[in-house]
């Protein structure tokens, strides 16, 4: 995996990168240090129209009937003093209580896609089940398959054609730990910021969250 920070290569099980320092309390410290609810797809900057919303949520839905053990979520934020998308994408993905996710898909298993609407820009985070899967490379050309869209301001089709270059790397990466799941499944070990399914059913379903210290207004 790779440092939100410095982007640098990281041991899975670091509690700290080596190369800038950064740790996941550096991470609460920007945005916040509890849990944050919301649902999978979140667009507090109202840049999706209304007619798009339905279309938006289905999305969602194909890829969870392909990919039963996993789900992806979006959120489109307007980050004016926002000082980098991976590292919120981190904070997100790790403190998010999806209300709307089955607690059998916990949030290592997820993708998320966010997207700064004013800056025009988006990143891909994803859970450490899906590092044998997907890698820096593979979401660089989804994001990439999604710029036209993104610079017209058409957000919809931008995660379209994201959501769908995802789902074809993988099945491709679903055929090689059939052919080699030794090889291919090695690369995950145990995380050391991953929360248990019992603890995240307990924020799902009703514990109180706070909300975020960065003026980032978590909600749809």
């Amino acid at each position: 995996m790779r440092c939100p920070r410095c982007v640098q290569k990281i041991h899975l099980a670091a509690t700290s990168c080596p190369h800038c320092g950064f740790t996941v309390e550096q991470a609460d410290e920007l945005f916040g240090d509890q849990d944050v609810s919301l649902q999978k797809f979140s667009d507090p900057a109202g840049a999706m129209r209304m007619k798009e919303r339905k279309p938006m949520r289905k999305l969602m839905e194909r890829f969870e009937k392909r990919f039963p053990q996993l789900f992806v979520s979006v959120y489109l934020g307007a980050f004016e003093e926002m000082t980098s998308i991976r590292q919120f994408g981190f904070w997100l993905l790790n403190r998010a209580a999806f209300s709307d996710v089955d607690v059998n898909r916990p949030n290592e298993n997820g993708i998320l896609i966010v997207v700064d609407v004013t800056a025009k820009t988006a990143g891909v985070t994803y859970g450490y089940s899906l590092l044998p899967y997907l890698d820096d490379e593979s979401t660089f050309n989804a994001l990439s398959a999604a710029h036209p869209y993104l610079i017209q301001g058409e957000f919809l089709q931008a995660i379209d054609h994201t959501i769908g270059k995802l789902e074809t790397t993988l099945k491709k990466g679903w055929r090689r730990a059939k052919r080699n799941p030794e090889k291919v499944l090695g690369q995950i070990g145990q995380n050391p910021v991953a929360r248990t399914k019992a603890s995240l059913k307990g924020v799902r379903e009703g514990n109180k969250i706070s909300e975020p210290r960065e003026k980032v207004e978590i909600g749809e």
